[in-house]
């Protein structure tokens, strides 16, 4: 019961994140545009981190926390296969959010791309 209301609770907070559009944050650094005829597709974006076990808890404790001791090797060798233009429709309330995952990845797996 306690695992199927936590699975609950993190879908809530996935679509949460994902449908509010950003524009309430202050100070929000230049996104990055795709053109017209490559429209973003979200499930893509978010596949490669849920093939991972426990993975998308641990970003999401990460960005809950502001602290990246909760996530492992394998979701961070599986951040680093998503295409930087997914990240500001993945993280639209947490723009900062990718380059600091991505830094401390690298500290964690060293030769990532």
């Amino acid at each position: 019961m306690e695992h199927t209301s936590r699975s609950l609770v993190l879908a809530l907070v996935l679509c949460v994140v994902v449908l509010i559009t950003p524009g309430a944050a202050h100070d929000q650094p230049p996104r990055s545009e795709s053109p017209p005829s490559s429209p973003i597709d979200l499930e893509k974006c978010w596949s490669s981190l849920f093939n991972v076990h426990g993975c998308v808890l641990e970003l999401f404790q990460s960005v809950f926390s502001g602290k990246f001791g909760h996530v492992g090797t394998a979701c961070c060798k599986a951040f680093s296969t998503i295409d930087a233009n997914c990240w500001p429709h993945m993280f639209p309330l947490n723009p900062f959010f990718p380059p600091l995952l991505k830094d401390n990845c690298a500290n964690i797996v060293p030769n990532l791309p």
